[in-house]
């Protein structure tokens, strides 16, 4: 698991360990890791780091002089390094220094700098650490508009990312690979700012830190997850989801959601909708009521909304009646939107919403517009203004309605009541298709239904949605549809237990079909 921390956390870690260690002792620790790393990347794009030429960006305070510790190792190494003070009067002093002891050129002018990150092999990025707020200054911003021939390399992060929210406001540079310390930042793992990252490589320099607020999982994290029938499992204690899902205009979502369903972990899918005919005959293992939810019978957890037209309102009524766990999606969105966060009040059964941005500022005015007093004239937030800060629009839904949060999007982001996050590390590009968001949705409530909390089978759910797309359409990438994300589904669902698995070992069988 990827644990992220916040700047302050980061800073609070680093002053006690600070107070315990020689002066200067934890920047030589970054730095030594920043330039290992940059001595790896060059013997891999040069074959050596003799005679290649390396930029150092230098801002002020410890990033910059991060930055130019690193580059005096290099320096030592044979490199030509050249440093470019954006804060002459503000250098790191003891950076400074050893990079001029090791030999290293110093330029202050921009013209000479731009003509030095242009024709370098390898760009150390250390204008601005993690305390940054907003883009480049003026005088860097030159920096991320030039074009360049050698990797660039942030030291902690990208500069006019934001560390905590990966929020861009502004001028940013964008780095191919970015070495962070003692733990990754929330601004990495999150869009706009992972898109700044690029590989992403975690320096330990000995922190202590607490819980992380943010947290990617990893493939053994989420095997350990995965829900797994034993001996003794029939279909019924393995769980049972209802999908409430489809209509006359949409008959093809409730035929996703159930696929994406059936390959969920439970052990049985009741559909209740118009297209009842339609699933039958592509899925005869589904079990078929008719009417809505309030007559299907005992289910474990519920799927409203995809595809579901005006029927959706009926259908999320009876579903959120019921005492059992409800992942609410797409039409179902719009009439809680309408309803606001009294819909769900009362509820003991966990909520699940499964929003895109556009859904996300819908819902967002459906409470008020953050949370406060709800307001029939209140007007959406933009959707474009939503997906530029993911962790707060994920955080600011899951607080309104008191619900788990899963938005979807560029990073997908997992958010509760309780203000954790997780972050999903595998999705693509291509899953923006007609569909796979009804796959994500059954398959999600389909974990809900064989007992995982709404946040584990939340993060699941889209990790395996990610891979299952990466799966289908290859590198380096084609046009992927939802029926084929979800066939791809059992694929990578062995591949993480795999992957995670220990040694083999005899045991009892497994049940059969009961």
């Amino acid at each position: 698991m990827r644990h992220a921390h916040r700047v302050e956390v980061v800073r609070a870690a680093e002053a006690e360990l600070m107070a315990r260690l020689p002066e200067g002792t934890l920047m030589r620790r970054a730095a030594t890791g920043l330039a290992v790393t940059c001595a790896r990347l060059l013997t891999r794009r040069r074959g050596r780091v003799y005679g290649s030429r390396v930029a150092v960006l230098a801002g002020s305070g410890d990033n910059g002089g991060d930055a130019l510790y690193a580059g005096a190792e290099l320096a030592r190494r044979g490199a030509r390094v050249t440093a470019v003070l954006l804060a002459p009067d503000r250098a790191h002093g003891g950076g400074l220094a050893a990079l001029r002891a090791a030999r290293g050129r110093v330029v202050v002018e921009q013209e000479v700098g731009l003509a030095d990150f242009s024709c370098a092999d390898l760009v150390l990025d250390g204008i601005v650490g993690i305390g940054g707020r907003g883009g480049l200054r003026p005088e860097a911003e030159p920096y991320a508009r030039a074009a360049r021939t050698g990797v660039v390399v942030a030291v902690d992060v990208p500069s006019g990312v934001d560390a905590d929210t990966g929020e861009v406001a502004g001028a940013a540079l964008r780095a191919d690979v970015t070495v962070c310390f003692g733990t990754y930042k929330p601004g990495l793992l999150i869009d706009p700012g992972a898109s700044y990252a690029g590989a992403v490589q975690l320096v330990g320099i000995g922190l202590e830190l607490p819980p992380a607020g943010v947290v990617a999982l990893q493939h053994a994290d989420v095997a350990d997850l995965l829900p797994v029938p034993d001996g003794e499992s029939d279909k019924y204690r393995r769980g049972v989801v209802g999908v409430a899902a489809g209509s006359a205009r949409y008959p093809g979502a409730a035929l996703l959601a159930v696929a994406g369903a059936l390959r969920g972990g439970a052990g049985a899918v009741r559909y209740v909708g118009t297209a009842a005919e339609e699933v039958v005959r592509r899925f005869p293992e589904t079990l078929v009521t008719e009417g809505g939810p309030a007559g299907a019978g005992r289910v474990q957890a519920w799927v409203v909304g995809p595809g579901g037209g005006e029927g959706a309102g009926r259908a999320l009524a009876e579903a959120l009646a019921a005492d059992v766990p409800v992942l609410v999606d797409a039409d179902g969105l719009t009439e809680l939107a309408r309803l606001g966060p009294g819909a769900l009040a009362g509820r003991t059964a966990p909520t699940l919403l499964t929003p895109h941005t556009g859904e996300a500022a819908r819902l967002l005015a459906g409470a008020g517009g953050d949370g406060g007093t709800r307001s029939e004239q209140a007007r959406p937030p933009a959707a474009e203004e939503l997906a530029a800060a993911r962790l707060a629009t994920a955080r600011r839904l899951a607080a309104a309605y008191r619900a788990t949060v899963l938005l979807k999007g560029s990073t997908t982001v997992v958010a509760d009541f309780s203000d954790a996050v997780r972050v999903n590390p595998t999705g693509t590009a291509w899953l923006a298709t007609a569909g796979s968001g009804d796959v994500l949705a059954g398959l999600a409530g389909s974990l809900l239904a064989a007992g995982l909390s709404a946040p584990d089978a939340a993060a699941v759910a889209a990790y395996l949605h990610g891979l299952a797309a990466r799966r289908t359409a290859d590198l380096p990438g084609a046009p992927v549809t939802a029926s084929e994300v979800a066939a791809a589904l059992p694929a990578v669902w062995n591949d993480v237990r795999a992957a995670a698995a220990p040694e083999p070992r005899s045991g009892r069988p497994g049940g059969t079909g009961r």
